[in-house]
């Protein structure tokens, strides 16, 4: 039996063949190349052209990122190097304002002892005036204030 199948499908295959080439083939491919230009123009190239825009788009987006970020780094070191000099600045006048204080206190200070010392020599010497002054005046008295004191106590007259 296989061999009368394979004596039959050999007759049939030269009866008719396989691939029958005709108009229709023709009429298949013209088709195809109206459809493929048709869909090149209308879907193809759109598509293409939508992904290009959009890849475009999406690398200028980056690229605009990019620059947006560098800005953004560059601001930042300019503001940190700002808010440094401010910062130098202000320990600069702190320094300058403690010294300014240092030094009037320093004054203030001066000032006070040497008033304090004026004022003190000055009390110094009119006490010494004042002594003297007492001295000179009490010393010709002494004599009878002795005399009397010594006349108290021994309860007689001394000469």
């Amino acid at each position: 039996m296989h061999h009368s199948v394979l004596h039959a499908v050999a007759a049939g295959a030269s009866e008719h063949p396989l691939i029958d080439i005709d108009l229709t083939a023709f009429v298949q491919f013209g088709i195809f190349v109206v459809a493929f230009l048709v869909a090149t123009k209308f879907l193809f190239r759109p598509y293409i052209k939508m992904r290009d825009e959009r890849t475009a788009g999406i690398d200028g987006a980056r690229d605009e990122a990019t620059r947006m970020s560098a800005e953004a780094d560059a601001e930042l070191v300019d503001y940190e190097e700002r808010l440094d000099r401010a910062r130098s600045k202000a320990l600069d006048e702190r320094r300058k304002i403690r010294g300014e204080a240092a030094t009037t206190r320093r004054e203030i200070t001066q000032k006070a002892v040497d008033e304090a010392s004026a004022a003190l020599a000055d009390a110094r010497t009119k006490i010494e005036t004042d002594v003297e002054a007492a001295r000179k005046d009490l010393a010709p008295k002494a004599d009878e204030l002795a005399r009397e004191l010594a006349s108290r106590l021994l309860g007689r007259e001394v000469a």
